[in-house]
């Protein structure tokens, strides 16, 4: 008699660098297995000949391995920013994953799980995952998807990516109530249990009965959601499958280097098992603290730095016209203009204590340098706090009304809004390009001096506040920015062959993106305070 009582195929479809393919591959073998016989199932989509010869001896340490080499390798661009995904890369990859459940179906297994292959695991993940009993269930992660933005788990309530909850009956839930239901719903998912959820992905345990029922990752030609796991999802709701999330023993997500390196100084100083990983850090946001643990003072000094070049006929005069309204002082780098933006500077903040500093030479090509000079020059003014805002950024209306609040609030040192793309003066775009507005940054910082800055080495797209800000006291707010950069015609195809010349292989940034940006007809939203 099998002394196993289920038989699982552990699945992946694999193009990995070889460093963080060697510590999942070793997640996988301390998986717990007394009741529990494991089978493998890699699709080797590598391009690194080190990962394929990493798979090839997992085989030989494994029994029932087997791997598929694709025959369609094509180049997946990663950095330390985010992941690169274009339209044929999510359904060949969403074609593999059909294959992985086509083949437990054919040899009768009792559970597929599926994982992606940048995730570390508890030991007792499956064997968790397997308790819960559930036809579909995935083990939670959490991810910065950008280095600025706050983490947030790979699991969601509706639609594409909503984490809040809504009722059908609701017409209107305010930006500040979003919030809070966000806060309220991240919150849940950092407490250990079994939760029901709208959306989930990348390492989930599917059942026979599920599989045999029709789930499938195919796309839905009649939705447009991006991404493969949420035509799934839509799909598996649609046969009247309930989808869950465990969080008793959440996945590490390797998502970029630097996690790696975290996880590899964590491993080798603490010398730890996987049990480091059944409570990560949890996201820094502390909105459901009562109101009666903060404390208020007299306003602290608000300072606005900026690096402009060139913006006269831009956005400068009207950007600037707001935000004299409540900043009580400036610091502005002209980063080599030719125009007379300088000037305009002078004029609208003469009523504010302003330093200027000006470049003869623009420092932009190397953005790194010129962040942080900003950086520099922008503490020896002794601020309490610091916004950082381009010159073609905008709060709505209502960030007037709520600053002096939020400056007087001493349990928070940061905080993170929403940036909206604005393709003209009434509308934003969103897409698969365009999405900055679905994550939450940091723009407005207590300054600390003990806090010492960690700087994301790179020319361009190295982030206007050093990295490790949300190491900081953190808060999400409901106030919306604008960004106006994009909203005329001439300034984008000024900025398209900007990028062109400073990062023509698309190093720094997105190749996808930066062509996307002379698209015809982008999706446009109108912005109507209403909506948000």
């Amino acid at each position: 008699m099998n002394k196993h009582n289920y038989r699982i195929l552990i699945g992946s479809p694999i193009h990995q660098k070889p460093q963080i393919l060697t510590e999942f591959l070793q997640s996988l073998l301390q998986l717990n297995d007394q009741k529990i016989e494991f089978h493998y199932y890699f699709i080797d989509d590598n391009i690194d000949p080190k990962s394929q010869e990493l798979l090839i001896e997992f085989q030989q340490k494994k029994e029932h391995s087997r791997i598929t080499r694709s025959d369609e390798q094509k180049h997946y661009e990663c950095n330390d920013t985010t992941h690169y995904w274009h339209s044929d890369l999510v359904w060949k990859v969403a074609a593999f994953k059909n294959s992985i459940m086509q083949y437990a179906i054919d040899y009768k297994f009792d559970y597929v799980f599926l994982i992606d292959s940048d995730l570390i695991l508890h030991p007792n993940t499956v064997e968790q995952l397997v308790k819960a009993d559930k036809p579909i269930v995935s083990e939670i992660f959490w991810t910065k998807w950008v280095p600025e933005a706050v983490e947030q788990p790979q699991v969601w309530l509706y639609d594409e990516y909503t984490q809040w909850e809504h009722h059908p009956d609701e017409l209107h839930v305010s930006e500040e109530e979003q919030v809070n239901r966000f806060s309220q719903f991240t919150n849940k998912m950092k407490i250990p249990g079994l939760y029901e959820v709208g959306g989930l992905g990348a390492c989930t345990l599917i059942r026979h009965d599920a599989l045999q029922a029709g789930v499938s990752f195919t796309r839905i030609p009649n939705i447009s959601y991006w991404g493969e796991d949420r035509h799934f999802c839509i799909r598996a709701a649609a046969l009247g499958i309930p989808l869950y999330v465990d969080t008793h023993y959440p996945a590490l997500h390797l998502y970029r280097e630097s996690d790696l390196e975290q996880y590899l100084q964590s491993k080798h100083q603490t010398n730890v098992s996987h049990t480091k990983y059944e409570n990560p850090p949890p996201m820094e946001n502390i909105s459901h603290i009562p109101s009666s643990t903060m404390s208020v003072r007299e306003r602290p000094k608000l300072t606005l730095t900026m690096v402009i070049r060139n913006e006269a006929n831009r956005y400068l005069h009207q950007t600037l016209s707001e935000h004299q309204k409540y900043i009580d002082e400036a610091v502005i780098i002209d980063d080599g203009s030719t125009d007379n933006s300088l000037e305009i500077c002078k004029e609208l903040l003469t009523n504010i204590p302003l330093r200027l500093i000006r470049n003869e030479h623009s420092k932009f090509s190397n953005e790194i340098q010129l962040r942080q000079q900003q950086w520099a020059e922008t503490i020896q003014t002794k601020p309490d706090w610091i916004l950082n805002l381009d010159a073609d950024e905008q709060f709505e209306s209502s960030f007037g009304d709520d600053i002096n609040d939020m400056l007087k609030a001493n349990s928070i040192d940061c905080y993170c809004f929403r940036l909206f793309d604005l393709w003209n003066e009434t509308h934003y775009r969103e897409d698969q390009y365009w999405h900055a507005h679905l994550y939450y940054r940091p723009f407005l910082i207590r300054y600390r001096e003990d806090f010492q800055p960690a700087w994301r080495e790179t020319p361009q797209h190295c982030g206007r506040f050093p990295m490790n800000v949300l190491e900081l006291r953190h808060q999400l707010s409901p106030l919306r920015l604008k960004h106006f950069g994009w909203a005329k015609h001439e300034h984008r195809i000024e900025k398209y062959n900007r990028y062109l010349e400073l990062d023509p292989g698309a190093r720094y940034g997105w190749k996808e993106q930066y062509d996307s940006i002379l698209d015809q007809k982008p999706l446009l939203i109108p912005w109507d305070q209403s909506q948000f």
